[in-house]
């Protein structure tokens, strides 16, 4: 299978897990950028295929593509560059390979690939990692903090790990926390987050706000991989559709003046289009619906204050892997990201 070559020639994509939130949400991105081609759309094997208006009626008129049940049999005669995975973490860690192998550029949205060490998976994600040499292989794409070229496997950060490491990396990069800092996160995230399966703890009418996962939250040692240092990160569950509000509070080294937080900030985020540094706090009906991460800080002497926002569907999942893939293959970083049918 042959990458596109042709700078004139679009970059031809197929989604699996369409019928699920983000994988919509990728649907719509792919549909809206100049550069790609949505080819296909896939859900899992036992589903009848119907158009993607028929599971999200606001996409009628907009995006005319139907979503077939997946076969790994299917990969053969598959004619893609890309395959946006947004599976479950076992079901994306074992087509993977299959894709690789095929020549097909992948960029996963499960956790199968975020962690560097597979002895954490039994711990937090509850089985044993059965592709442990794919895990360095695996490019971790928090898209401000990228530190090296995406390659054909796109690990995309988790919508927790997203919003709270984007808040706290420049202070960590600027050597400004207190050494026996310990950063406390506090974060609440839409009911979407936990996905479009029915379940009576998600049910919106029984959903009022509650903390869960606490210690054994599984993005809390992906936090603490981006971080490189512990945390106490506890995970929320809020009474709206989508969305997450992350508050981190942490302790800085004596000397550090609000000038130079200011300036850490400022000179992480001034050349990233997707990052909005803001002189109050955000909310989030204010990022809903977009690509941003918008951050917002208050300090009094050592104690800092971080406020992040970000759409949990898109800069958590659909739209960071879309920057990614546009980096992957040399195009505009924010390609796709202001068109998109989006609601």
């Amino acid at each position: 299978m042959s990458l596109v070559s042709s700078s004139d020639q679009k970059i031809r994509s197929a989604v699996l897990g369409a019928a699920g939130y983000s994988g919509a949400e990728l649907c719509a991105l792919l549909a809206a950028n100049p550069y790609f081609s949505l080819d296909h759309a896939f859900a899992s094997a036992g589903r009848t295929a119907e158009p993607l208006s028929n599971l999200y009626p606001r996409f009628t008129n907009a995006i005319d593509i139907v979503v077939e049940p997946w076969f790994d049999e299917r990969i053969s005669t598959l004619q893609i560059d890309v395959a946006f995975l947004a599976l479950p973490h076992e079901a994306s860690e074992a087509v993977t390979p299959l894709l690789l192998a095929a020549g097909i550029v992948v960029v996963d949205l499960s956790g199968a690939f975020r962690l560097k060490q597979a002895e954490l998976y039994p711990k937090y994600y509850g089985y044993q990692h059965q592709h442990p040499q794919l895990l360095n292989d695996a490019v971790y794409c928090l898209m401000e903090w990228l530190s090296e070229a995406p390659g054909n496997l796109i690990s995309v950060p988790g919508c927790y790990p997203t919003a709270c490491s984007l808040a706290l990396l420049p202070l960590i990069k600027g050597e400004m926390l207190a050494e026996q800092c310990i950063p406390v996160i506090n974060a609440t995230s839409g009911v979407s987050g936990a996905g479009r399966k029915a379940a009576l703890s998600t049910s919106f009418c029984e959903v009022g706000l509650n903390a869960y996962g606490f210690f054994g939250h599984r993005h809390r040692p992906e936090i603490e991989q981006n971080l490189g240092r512990k945390v106490v990160f506890t995970p929320h569950l809020g009474n709206f559709k989508r969305g997450i509000l992350a508050t981190s509070v942490v302790t800085l080294k004596s000397d550090v003046s609000p000038e130079q937080v200011k300036h850490a900030f400022t000179e992480a985020y001034q050349h990233k289009p997707l990052v909005r540094l803001l002189s109050q706090s955000p909310n989030v009906a204010n990022v809903v619906g977009t690509p941003y991460c918008d951050l917002y800080w208050q300090q009094d002497g050592e104690q800092l204050v971080v406020v992040s926002a970000i759409d949990n569907l898109l800069k958590g999942a659909a739209a960071q892997a879309m920057q990614a893939a546009n980096v992957r293959f040399n195009k505009p970083e924010t390609a796709g990201l202001f068109s998109g049918v989006v609601a």
